[in-house]
């Protein structure tokens, strides 16, 4: 029966992903999804494609995606709760608590617990890269810091949610002030050497390797990204998102990269951990729990740091139980997991590839999370 399921799976997502790879959804793309309780727990793993339109390259499970916004949830989300288990922040603390701010600043008063949940009066984004670049590359957090205090407040903080990058570049800069490491070397030492996947899911400097030869490896490893109109050049192995970009690749809401594997193996640990069946080494599963608990903000579909299906429309599919979680990224990537089907499901592209101006991914997510879970006869 698991291996009649299996086979559906891979001749479902086969024709899904092969249509969409000819339809231009994106050059290529990978996909994971495991389902099941551990001891009987069945992974799949499959690559269509190629990694960029010229056809020399296929994409295997060692291609390096731009994973943009998972950076979110799977980063500086999980970073947040290892901060939160060493007693070093409370999710009530205020901003101005932790970072410098003047009282004139409508953040004065936002808490951790605004910014986690979309709900902090902050807008969705702000070009702060063409101001960034101009200066030091050791100036630039700093100034980044003034930028968003002195940012007009865009809507009644807790009347609603507004997806925003700057809210969780602020949390970023917090992890920082309060780990006193820098956020590549706080998650490969407390998030992914832990989970053993500190080779297959990092933070990416920004800008060309100096050497070579390293330069070589990342274009030979790396699905290339889009033509950087900012930048003038095409992208490969550097954060597509500019403002990540002007802070050295390195932010809270953008900057990770990793493989199919690492993302998966991420969604399992995170699964297993919030079903009470593995206690992680460095933050509380009682505390990730709370955290995976859409808030009761109006209009609004998030928990802490991750996302709830919508009643409508999901990226997710139409058959994902209320209680799922999972978050998107900009470049083409996703993950979800459905406790009560005991799910998670993996989707990493670069749809952005050669230009992020191509949508055809909004209608191809939903597509594959009902295709997985119609193979898998879980309707």
């Amino acid at each position: 029966m698991e291996n009649n399921k299996k086979n559906d799976i891979i001749s479902s997502c086969y024709k899904i992903f092969s249509e969409a790879v000819s339809q231009g959804v994106f050059p290529g793309a990978t996909m994971a999804v495991a389902w099941g309780i551990p001891a009987q727990r069945r992974r799949i793993i499959q690559t269509y494609g190629y990694t960029d339109y010229s056809e020399e390259k296929k994409v295997d499970e060692k291609t390096v995606y731009d994973l943009a916004s998972l950076t979110k949830p799977l980063a500086t989300t999980l970073s947040i709760l290892v901060l939160l288990k060493e007693g070093r922040i409370q999710i009530s603390d205020l901003v101005s608590d932790i970072l410098s701010l003047t009282e004139k600043s409508f953040l004065f008063g936002i808490s951790v617990k605004d910014i986690l949940c979309h709900s902090s009066g902050l807008h969705a984004h702000k070009p702060y890269y063409l101001e960034l670049v101009k200066l030091p590359e050791e100036k630039r957090k700093e100034v980044l810091l003034g930028l968003l205090a002195d940012e007009p407040q865009a809507y009644q903080p807790g009347s609603t949610s507004v997806y925003s990058d700057l809210g969780f570049m602020l949390l970023g800069l917090m992890v920082e002030k309060i780990s006193g490491q820098e956020l590549p070397l706080f998650f490969r030492e407390k998030i992914a050497e832990p989970m053993g996947i500190a080779e297959k899911i990092f933070y990416c400097k920004a800008g060309p390797e100096e050497n070579e030869a390293k330069e070589e490896k990342r274009k030979r490893d790396h699905a290339p990204t889009e033509h950087c109109h900012f930048r003038k050049r095409n992208l490969c192995g550097e954060v597509s998102d500019e403002n990540a970009h002007a802070l050295g690749g390195v932010a809270g809401h953008a900057g990770l990269f990793g493989t199919i594997d690492a993302v998966l193996e991420m969604g399992v640990h995170l699964l297993d951990q919030w079903q009470g069946r593995e206690e992680p080494p460095n933050y509380l599963a009682s505390d990730l729990r709370r955290f995976l608990i859409r808030q009761e903000i109006p209009g609004s579909t998030w928990a802490l740091g991750f996302d709830t299906p919508s009643s409508t429309g999901s990226s997710g599919g139409k058959y994902l139980a209320p209680t799922s979680v999972g978050h998107l990224g900009f470049t083409g990537t996703s993950l979800w997991i459905d406790p009560t089907r005991e799910l998670v499901m993996v989707l990493l592209s670069n749809r952005v590839h050669p230009s992020r101006d191509n949508n055809r991914i909004k209608q191809f997510r939903p597509l594959f999370h009902d295709t997985v879970i119609e193979s898998l006869g879980l309707v």
